[in-house]
């Protein structure tokens, strides 16, 4: 079994700053991508930032420059900066990963999901 454990959200002033982080633990080989979504309410689930199995990163144009992820691959972490911070950046924040547990076969696993309030 493999878990995704969050830290970090909370009650924060537009402006200020936050860090989330996510540890990766259980059973499995590799972890092949890993990142952040977020879903604000009545709204998807989108795409924050994330690496790519290739180690690249993608941002959603609405956090570029203000936001950072960042990735500890010996702890199997990945952290998110947010900088900047605005109302609409409200949400409930969710790791996901893309692990591999054998030969070819993979599992995507999300967080329990830790809620960002930016508000004055």
């Amino acid at each position: 079994q493999v878990q995704l454990v969050e830290s970090g959200g909370g009650l924060v002033q537009p402006g200020g700053s936050l860090r989330l982080s996510c540890a990766a633990s259980g059973s499995f080989f590799s972890i092949n991508t890993m990142g952040w979504y977020r879903q604000a309410p009545g709204k998807e689930r989108d795409l924050v930032a994330a690496f790519t199995s290739g180690g690249s990163t993608n941002y959603a144009d609405p956090v570029k420059g203000r936001f950072t992820i960042s990735r500890d691959n010996a702890k199997n972490t990945v952290s998110l900066q947010l900088n900047s911070l605005k109302p609409e950046d409200t949400a409930v924040y969710y790791c996901n990963a893309h692990v591999r547990i054998g030969n070819n076969r993979y599992l995507e696993v999300w967080g329990q999901g830790t809620l960002v309030t930016v508000s004055s």
